[in-house]
């Protein structure tokens, strides 16, 4: 009896420490679990990795062959947006335009592009003063509307191009935009139409292999822009825009104001790195996008500078 006592008892002390072990090994375990989610979350992978491009299932048709037409629709009166430009420059929001003293340089261009409330009143040295066409997204539409002297009616027949997807241009929003441009006769307004809005989308699903809704992505006003610009010019120059690896370079950019006109804004690089990376919440891809931008420079005759492109 007293054997059988010793057994069992050994064999309870053996089970014991077994689940002791189990316990330690499955709490190990739970750890690695929980650092590799964690590490995942946190990492400095990307939505959108650099690959991402190689992944196109095919090359979207040609932008010359949209047509201007049937896809900027003029928000008073009939007359349809046919201008054409030999030669255009991409004015950027970028603060790498401080100091640059290109003003003159861009004045003298055949066509300047211009992007949302960018102002040029106090930066006319570096960024110049003339625009030809501005670019305009739903969310900027109050506060180039507050200041129509400056965005408006500053420069002779100026061409506004109103972006937003139709849920955002409700009604009231366009009686708005209409009401304006009956007061400044010197400007044409357009607002891009459902039909082209989803050839956006469209272009970008061909050109980054992702769906821009299941993403989670929003198609930022460049992306607009360098499209816009590409169906009315022969040839484009950007001026400010960085290159796509700019903001992993070692040692790490100087931290630089998001926008010229914002001085104390958030810096451009974590800006940048931040949309890109992130998971949760609707967001800009704008590293991607300046990879779409630089497989389209020789196809579509585009060049950057300020800094340049390699």
């Amino acid at each position: 009896m007293g054997n059988c006592m010793t057994f069992f008892g050994d064999m309870l002390q053996h089970l014991r420490a077994w689940r002791g072990r189990r316990t330690a090994v499955f709490g190990v375990l739970f750890a690695l679990v929980m650092l590799l989610i964690i590490y995942s979350s946190n990492s400095g992978s990307e939505v959108f990795p650099s690959t991402a491009l190689r992944g196109r299932s095919h090359r979207p048709p040609s932008l010359k062959k949209w047509g201007l037409k049937s896809g900027y629709l003029p928000i008073y009166g009939n007359k349809s947006l046919d201008s054409h430009c030999h030669q255009c420059v991409i004015v950027t929001s970028s603060s790498h335009l401080l100091g640059s003293k290109l003003g003159s340089e861009i004045d003298r261009s055949e066509c300047t592009i211009r992007m949302n409330d960018a102002p040029t009143s106090g930066y006319e040295a570096d960024v110049g003063n003339k625009t030809t066409v501005r670019v305009v997204a739903h969310s900027s539409i109050y506060r180039v509307l507050k200041r129509p002297q400056e965005f408006v009616n500053k420069t002779p027949e100026t061409i506004l191009i109103f972006w937003g997807p139709p849920s955002k241009m409700q009604k009231s929003l366009l009686k708005l935009l209409r009401r304006v441009s009956m007061s400044f006769p010197n400007a044409s307004a357009y607002v891009v139409s459902p039909v082209r809005m989803k050839q956006f989308d469209d272009l970008f699903r061909g050109e980054t292999g992702k769906d821009r809704e299941k993403s989670r992505s929003w198609l930022s006003t460049g992306w607009f822009t360098m499209v816009i610009a590409v169906e009315l010019c022969d040839k484009v120059h950007v001026y400010g825009m960085v290159p796509p690896n700019y903001c992993s370079r070692r040692p790490q950019p100087r931290k630089m104001a998001y926008h010229y006109y914002e001085p104390k804004g958030p810096d451009e690089c974590t800006t940048y790195i931040h949309n890109e990376r992130s998971r949760k919440g609707n967001h800009h891809r704008f590293i991607t996008e300046k990879r779409v931008f630089a497989s389209w420079a020789s196809l579509y005759n585009i060049t950057f500078s300020h800094p340049a492109w390699a």
